[in-house]
């Protein structure tokens, strides 16, 4: 069992940045792949980042190719996603995902644990 933790939402002016953060419990943590996906209100849940086990392969959508960064920290059970140059249409709830298969996937079902969610709000 994996519990996850996010942090880090809040309110910022478009352009601006945040950073992120999420928690895990769990010792075989390392070996599990990690995402961030977003879900704004009335939307379908959305793939942000997903990292593998060792961080050497990420993944992002294409809406935030180029501005969004995920990494890990093995040693301290976190992964991040730093946001930069953050629009008003990147506002949404941001979760933190884990998944016991060797695969990202950009489908919401297809990952075994989540965080209860951190509200990222960005004005215009």
């Amino acid at each position: 069992q994996v519990q996850l933790v996010e942090s880090g939402g809040g309110l910022v002016q478009a352009g601006g940045s945040l950073r992120l953060s999420c928690v895990a419990s769990g010792r075989t943590f390392s070996s599990y792949v990690l995402g961030w996906f977003r879900q704004a209100p009335g939307k379908e849940r959305q793939f942000v980042a997903g990292i593998n086990w060792s961080g050497g392969n990420t993944y992002y959508a294409d809406s935030v190719k180029g501005r969004f960064s995920i990494s890990r920290d093995n040693a301290k059970n976190t992964v991040y996603l730093q946001m930069n140059s953050l629009k008003p249409e990147d506002t949404a709830v941001y979760y933190c995902a884990a998944d016991r298969s060797e695969l990202i996937y950009m489908t919401p079902k297809f990952w075994d644990y989540w965080g209860q969610g951190t509200q990222v709000t960005v004005s215009s």
